[in-house]
């Protein structure tokens, strides 16, 4: 599926990276572009474009689990270094925040990743035989 530049509207005046982490709709950066937390909604409710075309697949999963173990590990770090607790603190402190932290990622890094495939005009490979 192509995705055909409106030109009617005029392209935004952020980057791609900063519109996908706001959220907002990669064409006009002013509609939303999810309808709950991760889900993204069929069309954008300011300039009507169809956000059916984005397919990020597992990739916001991985980058988001891979970015806030990162996160996660460095707290852990700290927290023995600065505190030294009992093993029995870590489950208890760490599966809740690592659920936080990773889904807390996983928004910003779908909105960045559909907004590159926006601009960029990304598309399903194809072999041309």
């Amino acid at each position: 599926m192509s995705i055909e530049p409106s030109h009617e509207i005029a392209p935004p005046k952020l980057p791609p990276v900063i519109v996908g982490l706001l959220g907002r709709c990669p064409r006009c950066a002013k509609g939303s572009m999810f309808k709950g937390l991760i889900a993204l909604a069929d069309t954008c409710t300011v300039c009507a474009l169809d956000l059916t075309f984005a397919d990020t697949g597992d990739g916001p999963a991985f980058f988001a689990s891979f970015i806030g173990g990162f996160i996660i590990l460095g707290v852990g770090v700290w927290m023995q270094v600065a505190y030294e607790p009992a093993l029995w603190v870590y489950p208890l402190v760490f599966i809740p925040f690592g659920f936080v932290v990773c889904v807390g990622l996983l928004r910003l890094v779908k909105g960045v990743l559909v907004s590159l495939q926006y601009a960029n005009n990304a598309g399903q490979g194809r072999l041309d035989l």
